[in-house]
């Protein structure tokens, strides 16, 4: 990472805080804007890392209900269950992405061709179920059988393919399984307390000999931006959906994929 410049991680610190809660996949955005700016980070960290600034983000907005959570959680069944039906949910992840960490890493993160067509297949998932004509079933996340929260999660073990998206992939699934639009959007903010942070232990853990001092900068200002930006999106997004939808984060991953693929076969 030493020889990275402080804007770029500036500019992918952004990227990851506009794009990790949004279901168009931040890993993919970074690791193709990575590619074409020529960032390379130490063991792929730095594009690992920083999410723990847009988890801290989501932690904020939420610290009101998460101080509730965990004063109620002793004596109250209904928190019981909701903090059973999140750690449930992401129980398949952390089991496959402990398993298949080194494989994702180093060939998955590897090819953004495969990125590409990832994005575009998953715009195309996106906006066919915006599209359907779902009856839901769930309003509240509160209220997620826990048989539904563990079916989301295994969706969500889609996401370890980059350009597939976490958000987009526990959307996706959530809706399936019948829940609305908008309770859809917050279970994916809900899984992705324990999913990221999980992550950013596990990868902090496996690249602790081969990261310096040097590479403390650049993560660090990446993990500001991302804080930042994400704080944005996650004060925005849940209103958003409510009313539009997910229509315009399918085009979003259809427009950037296409020109991801383009873009690859002009400059390599």
């Amino acid at each position: 990472m030493e020889n990275q410049s402080l804007f770029d991680a500036l500019l992918l610190g952004l990227l990851e805080g506009l794009t990790e809660f949004i279901p168009v996949s931040s890993t993919g955005h970074i690791l193709l804007a990575g590619h074409f700016l020529g960032f390379e980070s130490t063991g792929k960290a730095f594009e690992v890392l920083i999410q723990l600034g847009a988890i801290l983000a989501l932690l904020s907005v939420y610290a009101g209900r998460l101080v509730h959570m965990l004063i109620d959680l002793p004596r109250d069944r209904a928190t019981q269950r909701f903090v059973a039906g999140i750690l449930l949910a992401f129980l398949p992840a952390a089991v496959i992405g402990a398993l298949a960490h080194d494989f994702i890493k180093t060939v998955l993160f590897e090819t953004p061709k495969l990125i590409c067509i990832m994005l575009i297949l998953g715009g195309f998932v996106l906006m066919a179920v915006d599209r359907m004509p779902l009856n839901p079933r769930y309003t509240n996340v509160g209220q997620f059988p826990l048989r539904v929260c563990f079916v989301i999660g295994v969706f969500q073990c889609l996401a370890m393919i980059p350009g597939t998206s976490r958000s987009g992939s526990t959307i996706v699934g959530a809706l399936l399984m019948g829940a609305d639009k908008r309770s859809a959007a917050e279970f994916s903010f809900w899984l992705a307390m324990p999913t990221m942070a999980g992550a950013f232990a596990y990868d902090l853990l496996k690249n602790r000999d081969i990261l310096s001092a040097a590479d403390v900068p650049v993560i660090a200002t990446g993990f500001v931006a991302a804080f930042v930006m994400a704080l944005i999106v996650v004060r925005w997004l849940l209103g958003y959906v409510s009313r539009h939808g997910y229509r315009l984060f399918a085009w979003w991953r259809l427009v950037v994929g296409a020109v991801g693929l383009v873009a690859l076969y002009v400059f390599g």
